[in-house]
């Protein structure tokens, strides 16, 4: 079983991230995510036996709750860098507490043996990922004119567990903040 941890972005901002990603798709090749599959990771578990599922479960019910998450989604930007791109996100705002959520997630599953993130908690959206070289031109620019577009901010009150399986997700537990 592939696993991750996340939280959900609410039907309003998944529309205006769709709407900006349907204007920019026709400008070059690259492998668009589906709007509905968006959601900010916080931890990528990976590879899981199914009869520890209830074990992970249990971990994940005991993380320190930082209370409910004001996240805002802003910004467009390729990654790791604009000369030579994998992918195109947006960028998330979380503060402290997104950070903190992320954080305690990674120390409960690593108790389980889940391997430490080697960098740094860097929250984003992934909208696309560049199989070729991106085209100059049309895309670049228009993504530098999107580069400050906020997409909209919500409040999330829950994480979730997914199962990532032949390119479909399934929440398999929720898990409070409040």
């Amino acid at each position: 079983m592939r696993l991750f941890t996340a939280v959900d972005i609410p039907k309003p901002v998944e529309s205006a991230l769709g709407t900006m990603m349907e204007r920019l798709r026709p400008l070059a090749k690259l492998k668009w995510t589906d709007a509905q599959k968006l959601h900010i990771t916080t931890k990528f578990i990976g590879e899981w036996p199914e009869d520890r599922v209830e074990e992970l479960r249990a971990v994940l019910a005991g993380v320190g709750s930082p209370g409910v998450i004001r996240i805002s989604v802003r910004g467009l930007r390729w990654g790791p860098g604009a000369r030579h791109p994998r992918m195109l996100w947006a960028g998330v705002e979380g503060g402290p507490e997104l950070a903190s959520l992320a954080h305690e997630t990674e120390q409960a599953v690593h108790g389980l043996g889940v391997p430490v993130e080697g960098r740094k908690y860097s929250p984003h959206l992934t909208l696309a990922r560049v199989r070729d070289r991106v085209p100059e031109g049309a895309l670049r620019q228009a993504v530098e004119s999107e580069g400050a577009a906020d997409f909209g901010s919500f409040v999330a009150a829950a994480f979730y567990l997914y199962l990532s399986e032949d390119g479909l997700y399934r929440k398999l537990a929720e898990f409070s903040l409040v």
